[in-house]
């Protein structure tokens, strides 16, 4: 079992960062990939970032790419999006998610626990 917990979420505007923060617990959090996804009303989870169990893969969604940054502190058994030059269309909430398998992928499908999320709004 792998819990999750997100935090650093809240209100920004247009323009500024956030950085989230996904805590694990559980299994050995070095023994799998990370990834971050996001929910808007009324539209479909959509891939954000993932990242390797070491690091040395990192994968980005098209809309975030240049401006999201994700990172994992195995010793502190955390994983980070660092979200930078935030627009309004990133206002979601964001969800971090383990994936047993060490690669990390783009699919939430591949992901067997995930985080309750944390609200991003960003205004206009």
């Amino acid at each position: 079992q792998v819990q999750l917990v997100e935090s650093g979420g809240g209100l920004v505007q247009t323009g500024g960062s956030l950085r989230l923060s996904c805590a694990a617990s559980g299994r050995t959090f070095s023994r799998y990939a990370m990834g971050w996804f996001r929910q808007a009303p009324g539209k479909e989870r959509s891939f954000v970032a993932a990242i390797s169990w070491s690091g040395s893969r990192i994968y980005y969604g098209d809309s975030v790419k240049g401006r999201f940054t994700i990172s994992r502190d195995n010793a502190k058994n955390t994983a980070y999006l660092q979200m930078n030059s935030l627009k309004p269309e990133d206002t979601a909430v964001y969800y971090c998610a383990a994936d047993l398998g060490l690669s990390g992928s783009r699919s939430w499908g591949e992901y067997e626990y995930w985080g309750q999320g944390t609200q991003v709004t960003v205004s206009s």
